[in-house]
């Protein structure tokens, strides 16, 4: 079995993800998380909002997941958010265009090529399709949008449309959000939610789904003044693969962020700051930083909103995943989102000391305008203070030329009232830019256990065991009583079990089959230790038991009155050789 197989069959064995309504012939790119899974899931996002929410300093909303259709018009999703498809003319499935020229070709990103290009390439590899092997050079390539569609309450229902994103939440909102913040930038807004994509293809997995977790963070900065922390993460090397590197030969390189910055290789600051902070992060979850790397997106694969865009991704199976994307939106949102409601998406920024400047204004005579352009009448008056504002030399003749829905019209410049006055301002309206981390909390949850899987050989026989750090394991602790037909060992295994749960620790309870067995159930879920209660527990003075390291097998005797603060320290982080060195612990 290839290693994304292995993975999903101990994953459905052991309750961390299976497909969707398996009872009714499950539905492609639909996963629901078992318990051992919800629980490593639920891990990865509080360890997420400890790194980006509360120690960051920022907030934290979540939002509906369906909105109406206006916000989508106004992000640009309606026209934008869209996949190639095309359909075999014998079967009528339906396929992703460019994921079928990547399967048979050399070609990693296809989806920067183009539709007419991907088109010819399926009739030049000659690529069939999947499910029938009919050709299907010659055949249509479409945009296909991806967003869910759905009705906002009866009869005449307004049309809306599940979330393709998290993020639309956060900006639709900016104009109350901006007041939580007291108006000051830099401040950033997170959540943490669910969003959908009615994929053509869904496919390996929780890799490509039509509903997923996101963990976003919308960064609001003045591009003219706001700097983020960059020496905080100078030094931390960032693997890099860069659209220039991509182009040619190139190929992947190391850098430290200061470098990355000075070099130009990465052109946002904040985006290295954020490339630099998530990359400590990765490790410290368990991605594997010999199988990851940050990737530029070429011009052609860039979201329609994104100025610059790096994605980290993780090898799984020989080939890269995206699970994160840096986006720095400028100020597309916002901007897009006032303009189509008309309130206020901007921060007012305060001078330092008032400053004294001209303004050009107009006071067009509607008196005038009224008779002679008819309905236009208050097109031509906004296109006059449009033209004051840009370009007040175009005032310096007898008449003015201005453009109404594409067409030149001439006013006369007695009828527009020019003027320039001198006014002084406290202070200015901006429109803040945006730098946006979005987290795939599925293909990261997918990327810890394959990178956590592990094997190895234990008393002549191969254990399989994934190496979850403490922290994220979905079980910290299995309490094991030695024999479960004796009361006394039975009974001090359940107190131990409830003694440790009320200090706060995920523990589990085995009495099942061979002590050896029960360990390696719990080695496959990653389970770090277990504690197990034996006959020396119920029989020796000062009362021990034995725990258990999941990854090296270790063991050691542990005084019950020091269990609790010794596990703790080890979910803090502890090596278990490091609990070897105290004098009331013996190494077996």
């Amino acid at each position: 079995m290839s290693e994304l197989e292995t993975v999903a069959e101990l994953a459905k064995r052991r309750g961390f993800f299976f497909q969707t309504a398996e009872s009714y012939g499950g539905v492609g790119g639909f996963f629901t998380y078992g318990p051992q899974g919800s629980a490593l899931k639920r891990n990865v996002e509080d360890r997420w909002r400890d790194r980006f929410v509360t120690r960051a300093g920022n907030m934290e909303v979540s939002a509906p997941d369906v909105m109406p259709e206006p916000v989508f018009e106004a992000s640009g999703h309606l026209d934008g958010f869209d996949d190639m498809i095309v359909e075999c003319p014998e079967c009528d499935a339906s396929h992703r265009a460019d994921h079928l020229v990547e399967d048979n070709s050399e070609y990693e990103d296809a989806e920067a090529l183009g539709i007419e290009r991907v088109a010819d390439l399926l009739g030049e590899l000659d690529i069939a399709c999947p499910d029938c092997c009919t050709p299907l050079a010659g055949e249509s390539v479409e945009e296909f949008n991806l967003m869910f569609g759905t009705d906002i309450g009866p009869g005449s229902s307004q049309p809306g449309y599940l979330r393709p994103e998290t993020a639309q939440g956060i900006f639709t909102e900016f104009p109350r959000l901006k007041e939580y913040a007291r108006g000051q930038l830099p401040f950033g807004v997170a959540q943490i939610g669910d969003a959908y994509r009615n994929e053509i293809a869904p496919r390996r997995g929780l890799i490509r789904v039509r509903a997923f977790t996101q963990a976003e963070l919308e960064q609001f900065i003045d591009p003219a003044e706001d700097e983020p922390d960059i020496e905080s993460v100078a030094d931390v090397e960032l693997p890099l693969y860069s659209a220039t590197a991509q182009e040619g030969d190139g190929k992947q390189e190391t850098y430290t962020v200061r470098e990355a910055v000075e070099e130009g290789v990465i052109e946002s600051e904040w985006i290295a700051y954020y490339l630099g902070l998530a990359r400590d992060w990765y490790d410290a979850i368990g991605i594997d930083m010999d199988r990851f790397r940050y990737r530029q997106h070429k011009a052609g694969e860039r979201a329609h909103y994104a100025a610059d865009c790096w994605d980290a991704e993780t090898e799984l199976d020989g080939e890269w995943v995206e699970v994160t994307g840096f986006a720095y939106r400028s100020d597309y949102d916002l901007t897009n989102h006032a303009e189509a409601t008309g309130d206020t998406f901007t921060v007012f920024k305060q001078y330092d000391e008032p400053k004294t400047v001209e303004r050009p204004s107009v006071d067009p005579d509607m008196a005038t305008l009224g008779p002679e352009f008819g309905g236009q009448a208050g097109a031509v008056a906004d296109a006059l203070d449009a033209l004051a504002a840009a370009g007040p030399d175009a005032f310096d003749g007898e008449t003015v030329a201005v453009e109404v829905d594409g067409e030149s019209v001439e006013v006369d410049a007695d009828v527009a009232n020019f003027e320039v006055e001198t006014v002084t301002e406290a202070g200015e309206h901006i429109t803040p830019h945006v730098v946006e981390p979005s987290f795939g909390i599925g293909r990261l949850f997918y990327s810890v256990l394959v990178h956590s899987y592990e094997t190895d050989e234990v008393d002549g026989e191969e254990r399989t065991y994934l190496s979850l750090p403490a922290e994220l394991a979905p079980t910290f602790a299995c309490v094991v009583p030695l024999v479960s037909n004796e009361p006394a060992i039975v009974e001090q295994a359940e107190r131990a079990r409830e003694q440790l749960r009320e200090a706060g620790l995920a523990v589990a309870y085995d009495e099942s089959g061979a002590i050896g067995r029960r360990y390696r159930r719990q080695d496959e879920i990653g389970t770090p230790v277990c504690v197990t209660v034996d006959h020396e527990t119920i029989e020796k003075e000062p009362t021990s038991v034995t725990v258990r390291d999941r990854d090296t097998t270790a063991q050691a005797r542990i005084p019950v009155e020091e269990l609790q603060e010794c596990l703790l320290a080890l979910r803090a982080g502890t090596d278990f050789a490091d609990l070897l060195e105290r004098d009331t612990v013996t190494p077996l």
